[in-house]
């Protein structure tokens, strides 16, 4: 797995066109980045960049970024409703895969060297990066704003990791890294920047300062501050009011979204809310989201409804969008918001294609896409019944059948059934277009000219490795069919029996799969020239696919009422 990290600088412009689109270029102008996402706000005065790449090659991209904002932005003329303290205010690094959050800290350490050296830009290290444990908060260093820096910066106790003059005009930079963080802003009734603000002290985890019946604070014998603590955890908010919306919001940050998701702060401030006597009226999500934390929004409001989650990406993202408003203020295109669809696309060209496109192509004299390719397709029908007749039946549960004894666990099974089914249809979807790629390559491998000795051995090592592709994606798919007949052969047992013809369909598709996918293998396996390694190879698809067999046998003995003067009804 190539590593790969993510950048999500903040810069204090939000309003000059050709200052966001200059430094929009700066990045693009780095080979091996990926520039995602340009997120910018009037009133909050503050553009939110989102890029993707290589370690080294979105380092160097975050300088040129740095350096541009140096050159365009002065501090001096900036004011705007985000808190602020540089030109460039806070620029994270991320690791996405194949690269961990200690070796983004040696980059970021080295980012934050490079800009107080080249640009004399005065740098602090937070989160993970940071060297002092009361650096870690974002919020702790920002304190006091690009207002108070100057006086910091003559604090001992504030001296900044890499240390630079005061710059007037470009301020300081906080550079760090943590784990992916998610900008949410939540929409009000209300104009009143106060009542929102109110509503961000109760959800926050470090809450509010604690006062007595008089109003005053509540000291400790050590003279700080007591403080009441919030309602979330991993949660950072404040209240503002946005003119360009004409509303006010509660503006969160989410340091972890698997532990509090977006939905559980949206359910939070809705409640809160209601009790100031306000209505929450949607929410914003500001530049890229993971796709889990629509999932989990999606399924938890299924979930409420009575329904079961166990339903497609696609559904799952379409009721997070409607129950948290995310359309609200303008469209949510999740192709250009979710961070995994950026990376790549959800499915690839071939599984894109229409049923009739698809099988016209495959029935043409093109080699590809062939056996791989249709067998990924044929397992990925096989899971779609199963999580077909396991939604019918849950969904089809009434209410006094959930609250018996019993009841709400056999539905639970059910959508837990989907949910496994809709995963390994996805990944057999996915198999569609891998199939015909490592075919591709396999063939690209052996079309290589060679002239020297040297070229025909990378010639073989090259070859090497694309059979091993191409072996790899059949092998995939016949562990997927495995786990499809196994789950045919549970849904056949607590489905719907007026949808038991469909599971049973699921089992002959399973086992179809698994044929293709040993076809596939033992064709590619003449291409390796390691027995050893060939008769490995040989044994695990026979192994498999004699478990597909006899899974599949399983199904087929259900089905023989069937066939018996028995009507199967839909």
């Amino acid at each position: 797995m190539q590593p790969v990290i993510e950048c999500v600088p903040n810069f204090s412009e939000g309003r000059d066109r050709a200052v966001i689109d200059a430094i929009a270029a700066a990045i693009r102008s780095v080979k091996g980045v990926n520039l995602l996402d340009v997120d910018p706000g009037a009133d909050t005065h503050r553009t939110v960049v989102t890029f993707v790449g290589a370690p080294e090659a979105v380092v160097e991209a975050a300088f040129q970024a740095i350096r541009c904002a140096s050159e365009r932005i002065d501090m001096r003329n900036h004011r705007g409703a985000h808190p602020r303290m540089g030109a460039t205010d806070v620029c994270p690094l991320i690791p996405i895969q194949g690269i961990s959050l200690e070796e983004c800290t040696v980059l970021a350490g080295r980012l934050g060297e490079r800009v107080a050296r080249e640009l004399a830009i005065p740098v602090y290290l937070y989160e993970a990066a940071a060297r002092h444990e009361e650096r870690r908060n974002l919020a702790t260093i920002r304190s006091g704003e690009y207002e108070g820096l100057q006086s910091k910066l003559s604090d001992p106790a504030w001296t900044p990791d890499f240390p630079a003059p005061y710059n007037a005009r470009s301020g300081a930079t906080v550079i760090g890294v943590r784990e992916f963080l998610i900008a949410y802003n939540v929409n009000l009734n209300t104009t009143d920047r106060r009542l929102a603000h109110d509503i961000a002290l109760s959800i926050r985890e470090t809450g509010r300062i604690r006062r007595n019946d008089k109003g005053e604070i509540v000291k400790r014998p050590d003279g700080t501050s007591e403080r009441e603590p919030g309602l979330l955890s991993h949660v950072k908010a404040v209240g503002w009011y946005i003119e360009e919306y004409r509303q006010a919001q509660v503006s969160i940050n989410l340091t972890n979204f698997r532990s509090t998701p977006p939905h559980a702060v949206y359910d939070a401030v809705r409640l809160e809310a209601e009790k100031r006597g306000l209505l929450v009226t949607g929410s914003e999500l500001v530049g890229l989201c993971p796709l889990e934390a629509l999932r989990m929004a999606g399924r938890h409001y299924l979930l409420r409804q009575g329904r079961s989650s166990g339903v497609s990406d696609e559904e799952l993202i379409h009721t997070a969008v409607r129950s948290l408003g995310l359309d609200q203020l303008g469209p949510f295109d999740p192709m250009q918001k979710i961070v995994e669809y950026r990376l790549h696309p959800p499915a690839g060209p071939l599984a894109s294609l229409s049923t009739r496109a698809f099988a016209n192509l495959t029935a043409s004299d093109a080699p590809a896409p062939g056996g791989g390719s249709v067998s990924g397709l044929v397992g990925a029908l096989g899971a779609s019944l199963v999580a077909m007749v396991a939604n019918l039946t849950a969904n089809g549960m009434r209410t006094h059948e959930r609250r018996a004894s019993g009841g709400e666990e056999a539905f639970l099974s059910l959508v837990k059934l989907a949910t496994d089914a809709q995963r390994l249809k996805d990944s057999l979807l996915a198999a569609i277009d891998r199939d015909t790629d490592a075919f591709n390559a396999m063939m690209e491998a052996n079309r290589t000219r060679t002239s020297t000795p040297e070229e025909l051995e990378n010639k073989k090592r090259q070859v090497r490795i694309a059979t091993e592709g191409a072996i790899r994606v059949p092998l995939d798919i016949l562990e997927a069919a495995r786990d499809i007949a196994k789950l045919a052969i549970q849904v056949v047992a607590c489905g719907n029996p007026n949808a038991r013809s469909d599971a049973g369909v699921a089992g002959a598709l399973a086992q179809a799969a698994a044929k293709g996918a040993c076809y596939n293998v033992w064709i590619n396996l003449k291409a390796l020239d390691d027995p050893a390694r060939v008769e490995q190879i040989r044994a695990t698809t026979e192994t498999l696919l004699a478990e597909v067999t006899e899974l599949a046998a399983s199904v087929e003995k259900e089905m023989s009422d069937l066939g018996a003067g028995q009507t199967a009804v839909r």
